[in-house]
């Protein structure tokens, strides 16, 4: 089973292209006065900004599950390195986070509108996964994990696990 959650929407980008897009239609359709070239300049700025951040964060955020490993961004866990046990107990409400574990992906706070998902490694580690889904992410995680052998001859991820 795979898991897939983008970590950046293209909304966005979208909706100021088309407030571009509208500004260019109504500068062709009436009469009047041009738009002054500063406003093309911020407004194409904008449109840049946008389009930078949409795709900084669908890089830097998105959350997987498949190919053996969980990963968020460009850092990454084994799967075989995952506690099941662990999992099953946040899924509960009977297990909760470790203070001080890290959050993966490399920042020190989880991305706004997101919430974390505590994942325990069997070497007694924990490391704090950002998602806007914590009960799907879950259960891919434990469906993916049932499925991956653990052997120890395995690449390790960027964590060391």
């Amino acid at each position: 089973m795979t898991y897939d959650e983008p970590g950046g929407s293209w909304r966005p980008f979208w909706l100021v292209a088309g407030v571009l897009g509208l500004v260019v239609v109504l500068e062709v359709a009436l009469p009047g006065p041009r738009v002054p070239s500063l406003v093309w300049t911020l407004a194409a700025g904008a449109l840049g900004g946008t389009l930078g951040h949409a795709l900084m964060a669908r890089r830097a955020w998105t959350v997987r599950v498949g190919g053996g490993s969980l990963s968020v961004g460009r850092e990454w866990v084994r799967l075989a390195h995952v506690d099941t046990a662990h999992l099953r107990a946040v899924a509960e409400g009977t297990a909760g986070v470790d203070a001080g574990a890290p959050v993966l992906g490399g920042a020190g706070s989880p991305p706004r509108g997101r919430t974390v998902l505590p994942v325990r490694l069997t070497d007694g580690r924990s490391v704090l996964v950002p998602t806007r889904d914590p009960a799907a992410l879950s259960r891919a995680l434990l469906a993916a994990v049932s499925d991956v052998p653990g052997s120890p001859r395995e690449r390790k991820g960027t964590l060391g696990s």
